[in-house]
């Protein structure tokens, strides 16, 4: 089976590779540093720890252990690898220079080989379940342990995995560990092949989330400049399909509250302009972040078209909506606006996230939605109702509180590997 993964994966390169073209034609920087997809990158220092985290929402789920590693093994070469330009972005405004960052390289022997010769690693972290059988197996091969932090399958990822059970099940038996973010998790980790010794539920990385001081007064400052009183929401990470519903939503919205503000937060670059024009042909005078940092009293809709700032304006708004989750995307990180105290609202799509919002709608820290009038009752209720609405808040903070200690059993379990 692995020879045929190899042969199928070679035959998919050109595929991939027009894919990335395709994909560059509305954002170009999926046309640059190619040659890091082909295992081809220049690290200053080798022997030290590589965590492999696919774009943005890995890069946030990873922050805390990032932080963690560079204070507790500040000896050991941290590299972090995304596999879109959106996640290396995030990378970059996170860490700085304090990490090296590299594409991670497509998972062809050849290229596999190439990044593990030249970073030497002591370890590597898989975030939330990647299976790369390449990347996995050579590093079996070299005696590199590996383990997959923040670990979550779906269900519909668990029928794609069952498909091809001979290739993924031989693949996560060479796991070293597994911290699995809930028992529904870890069952289905189990029936996926990794031998359950070697799981361990640990919860999830993102209720690790620290709010710093400077995102507050930030927050702070945008909410002088838009109007302390003024009914702020904001529409995070969304998709195609979102926005028609978040859109005629906040119309309805807007008939109750006129100087209400939404705040549309694309999830990713090429959907930016789009999502600007679907707000002007609801009939919204809309700004764009790219033009002024706060947008003016008169604008009913601001579009966030810029990378790494959604926490600071979620942190300025009343309420959040959180993309992904009126598609059958599956939905995004709900814990983030949780842990800004923000009562969440979702659509009726969060498999991706279905235990933890469970948890939340229980608590009563989240709303779940079915449809855009649903969701415009909902919002009009909250803002209209500040007393609910940090109620709502309160309690996110609250599970936020109870649901930390993720971090340190996942520290627990890479010192066991590393300190051997």
């Amino acid at each position: 089976m692995q020879y045929l993964y190899a042969l199928v994966i070679y035959l998919l390169t050109p595929v991939i590779l027009l894919h990335l073209l395709w994909r560059g034609l509305r954002n170009r920087a999926y046309l640059r540093r190619w040659p890091e997809r082909f295992g081809i990158i220049h690290p200053p220092a080798g022997g030290g720890i590589v965590i492999h985290a696919v774009s943005v929402g890995e890069v946030n789920a990873a922050s805390p252990l990032v932080r963690e590693l560079r204070n507790r093994y500040p000896n050991a070469p941290l590299t972090v690898t995304t596999f879109t330009p959106t996640g290396s972005e995030r990378v970059t405004s996170l860490f700085g220079d304090q990490v090296f960052h590299s594409y991670a390289p497509l998972d062809l022997p050849g290229a596999v080989q190439r990044f593990y010769d030249r970073l030497n690693p002591r370890l590597v972290i898989i975030m939330e379940t990647e299976i790369w059988p390449n990347l996995y197996r050579i590093a079996e091969r070299r005696d590199i342990p590996v383990i997959i932090a923040n670990a979550r399958i779906s269900e519909k990822s668990l029928r794609g995995y069952r498909t091809l059970q001979p290739l993924t099940g031989r693949v996560l038996e060479s796991v070293d560990g597994v911290a699995a973010q809930t028992e529904t998790d870890a069952a289905r980790l189990r029936t996926c092949g990794v031998p359950p010794d070697r799981i361990h539920v640990v919860g999830s990385l993102k209720f690790d989330v620290s709010v710093a001081p400077s995102l507050l007064e930030q927050a702070e400052f945008i909410r002088v400049r838009w109007g302390a009183s003024r009914s702020v929401v904001i529409a995070a990470s969304t998709h195609e399909g979102d926005d028609e519903v978040i859109l005629p939503a906040f119309a309805e919205v807007l008939e109750r509250l006129p100087d209400a503000l939404l705040v549309l937060v694309p999830r990713h670059p090429e959907r930016f302009s789009r999502a600007a024009q679907l707000a002007r042909q609801q009939g919204f005078s809309v700004e764009q972040r790219s033009n002024t940092d706060v947008c003016d009293p008169a604008t009913q809709c601001f579009v966030i078209d810029t990378m790494g700032e959604l926490l600071r304006y979620c942190a300025a708004a009343n309420v959040a909506v959180v993309g992904g989750s009126f598609e059958a995307v599956g939905g995004h990180n709900v814990l983030e606006p949780a842990a800004l105290g923000k009562p969440v609202v979702i659509g009726p799509h969060m498999f991706n996230f279905e235990e933890i919002t469970q948890h939340m709608v229980q608590r009563k820290a989240a709303v779940q939605v079915s449809d855009w009038n649903e969701l415009s009752r909902t919002l009009i209720r909250l803002l209209q109702d500040p007393a609910a609405s940090d109620t709502m808040g309160q309690a996110g903070l609250k599970l936020i509180e109870e649901g930390r200690g993720a971090l340190q059993h996942t520290l627990a379990m890479i010192r066991l590997l590393l300190d051997d």
